[in-house]
């Protein structure tokens, strides 16, 4: 199984940015983190970076025949791009939402996603461990559990 970690604006900034809220650990340790978890259930993982949304949208629209699943971050996207909810309601590749902190105890504007409609889960505010539970999620739904 083939399975793809999207990860959207200044989550490069990890370890760097609020540490209070996304903690210490940086991207590259989530990424080598994921890819020991992908490891003991038997997929591939690719994991992409990017504070463009178009190159985001690239990535979903090149996912369908090459991915049985997709975790994304959108990052701030969350909140308003359109074009990154488009781009996931038209691949039949799943998608599960995941965020670092828990997005419905934060700012007013942080509590509404536009791209959890079109994902067939969202997991909020479990830090790292939340990318586990959506590949994890991703991985049962795979196979039919």
């Amino acid at each position: 199984m083939r399975l793809l970690v999207l990860n959207g604006p200044n989550l490069n900034r990890l370890g760097l940015r609020e540490p209070a809220v996304y903690g210490s650990q940086t991207l590259q340790d989530l990424e080598a983190q994921l890819q020991v978890f992908a490891g003991k259930h038997s997929c591939e993982l690719t994991c992409f970076q990017s504070n463009h949304e178009g190159e985001l949208i690239d990535q979903l629209h090149d996912a369908e025949g090459s991915y049985e699943g997709i975790v994304i971050n959108p990052g701030a996207f969350t909140h308003y791009s359109y074009a990154i909810r488009d781009a996931i309601a038209s691949i039949s590749v799943p998608v599960m939402e995941v965020h670092i902190s828990n997005i419905h105890k934060r700012e007013e504007f942080r509590h509404t996603s536009v791209t959890a409609p079109v994902a067939v889960g969202q997991i909020v505010g479990l830090g790292f461990y939340g990318y586990e539970l959506a590949l994890l999620a991703l991985l049962n739904q795979y196979k039919g559990e």
